[in-house]
């Protein structure tokens, strides 16, 4: 599959408050907000993301003064921005709120949206190109995800445009990922080196800036 016919979501919309009870600062960031290698942990994200050179990029983000902070530091490049004014009920809302607006009427509409979520810095263009080159090698499976040898979770994952209709079903906070699990015969996994840990935490964050620097 090429990157032209594929739409890049960032799911971006989450409160972090796991991150922001663990930090010891009165005037924390939003923990998308928070730095690594001296940029904010979205930036690395959609930095990231750039590199497939994708038909579009949307990104969801929450409400609030913590969204409009990021709104106003990230540097977007021609990412479009919506927000999700139902943020708190879990990631499944914003996964239906990037899915809507990427379904939109458009000249060349998407045939198949790779979704990020915007608190793993790490994530690897390597294993995004991946993906999209295995969505050719088995046609007939909606749902393409990587299963790392260091273990966690399956992102990013690839979904085919039929198989959006299936987020209608997804609730609370969590995206495709228990579809990987109850219905096997939707997705390819593809095999890939190491990990792509998310930042829930400040020790998360050091750890990530330790590995970087060993």
């Amino acid at each position: 599959m090429e990157a032209s016919e594929v739409a890049v979501l960032v799911l971006a919309a989450g409160a972090g408050s796991r991150f922001s009870a663990a930090t010891t600062l009165d005037e924390a960031p939003p923990k998308l907000l928070a730095t690594l290698d001296g940029q904010p942990i979205l930036q690395h994200v959609l930095d990231r993301a750039a590199e497939l050179r994708a038909a579009a990029t949307v990104v969801v983000l929450g409400r609030g003064p913590a969204a409009d902070s990021i709104e106003a530091t990230i540097a977007w490049r021609q990412a479009r921005r919506v927000r999700n004014s139902h943020s708190e009920r879990g990631l499944a809302t914003s996964l239906r709120v990037g899915l809507a607006e990427l379904a939109r009427p458009e000249p060349a509409p998407h045939g198949a949206v790779l979704i990020l979520l915007g608190d793993q810095p790490r994530v690897r263009p390597a294993v995004m190109q991946r993906l999209l080159d295995a969505a050719d090698e088995s046609p007939e499976r909606l749902i393409i995800a990587p299963r790392y040898a260091g273990g966690g979770g399956s992102n990013p994952v690839l979904v085919r445009r039929p198989g959006w209709p299936l987020a209608a079903a997804i609730q609370g906070d969590r995206g495709f990922g228990p579809l990987l699990s109850a219905r096997p015969e939707l997705v390819h996994f593809v095999d890939v080196s190491g990990a792509n840990p998310d930042v829930d935490t400040p020790r998360d964050l050091a750890d990530l800036d330790e590995l970087t620097r060993a």
